[in-house]
């Protein structure tokens, strides 16, 4: 008959350590594999943002539908996904003009 091995009672008493650790392990991994992000979207599903002519304001518009009067689509390639990512930043200082060109916005600092 073999004996049992006796572990001190700091080491049997890990358990739930070592299931948070596990937890968030999986759950970073399951962000990485899947392409997740933990920044916050500019908009909802089925929305799409657009901007404020003029200045630096911003809004969502669900799929399908075109943009409130003062407001425009972001020009091709230059759409804010995340909260302060590139092209949302860009726009803090930036807007277009009622003919359409990208200008510095009046409202920037």
């Amino acid at each position: 008959m073999t004996s049992r091995v006796h572990r001190p009672s700091s080491v049997v008493n890990r358990g739930p350590v070592r299931s948070v650790l596990g937890l968030a392990l999986a759950c970073a991994t399951v962000a990485i594999l899947t392409g997740c992000s933990s920044e916050d979207a500019s908009c909802g599903g089925g929305e799409y943002p657009v901007m404020a002519v003029g200045s630096t304001g911003s809004a969502c518009v669900s799929n399908g539908e075109e943009p409130p009067k003062g407001y425009v689509r972001y020009p091709e390639g230059k759409v804010p996904q995340h909260v302060g990512d590139k092209w949302d930043t860009y726009w803090s200082t930036h807007t277009i003009d009622e003919n359409g060109k990208i200008i510095k916005a009046p409202d920037a600092e």
